[in-house]
């Protein structure tokens, strides 16, 4: 007889992009392979605001449209980065446990911090980067509250996905340099969900 935990799904909360939607990434993502899907127990959450102006998703996917936080055009202050982590955090306590983080752009740059910030998250086993990014690298400056976050590398098991077109490819190389061992998959796509299959 199987014991429970090899039975049990793993668990992954899902953190969409900038101005998109957990329905959205869940459509995207679904168009993985079955049997990969069939492993897991997927959460979408959706951003805590709404979005503050156009999205880039307008026309293909049906709004609403939601951000985690929002940033000024230099990305070098941020607004409601706090008030995220609450509700990210206080949505784990209340519907977890999670074994893990799959993330998409402004969710993946979200996430990413987020091993670092363990005081704030529960204990989290993996991530699944698409399109991910470092605060402090490049493009993106330091939230306070992530001050701490990429101090010493992440020991946290993390899959990487970097798209040959994506405007955000070499932000997304640079991430990998947080992280002790991290596993990348180059797609030949751009700014998007591959689909694996």
């Amino acid at each position: 007889m199987e014991d429970h935990e090899s039975q049990r799904k793993v668990r992954i909360l899902c953190l969409h992009g900038f101005r998109t939607s957990g329905e959205i990434l869940k459509q995207l993502v679904l168009r993985w392979p079955e049997p990969v899907l069939q492993k897991l127990d997927l959460v979408f959450l959706d951003g805590p605001f709404p979005a503050q102006g156009r999205s880039d998703v307008e026309g293909i996917f049906d709004p609403p449209y939601f951000e985690w936080f929002q940033a000024n055009e230099e990305f070098t202050e941020y607004t409601n980065f706090e008030e995220c982590l609450a509700y990210i955090e206080d949505y784990m306590l209340k519907n977890g446990p999670f074994d893990g983080f799959l993330s998409f752009s402004q969710g993946a740059i979200l996430a990413a911090a987020l091993p670092g910030m363990q005081a704030q998250v529960d204990k989290i086993k993996f991530l699944i980067e698409i399109s991910g990014a470092k605060f402090g690298e490049n493009r993106f400056g330091m939230p306070k509250l992530a001050s701490n976050a990429f101090s010493k590398p992440i020991d946290c098991p993390s899959l990487h996905f970097i798209g040959e077109k994506d405007f955000m490819k070499a932000e997304s190389i640079a991430l990998l340099e947080a992280f002790q061992d991290p596993v990348v998959i180059h797609h030949p796509r751009g700014h998007t969900v591959p689909k694996l299959g």
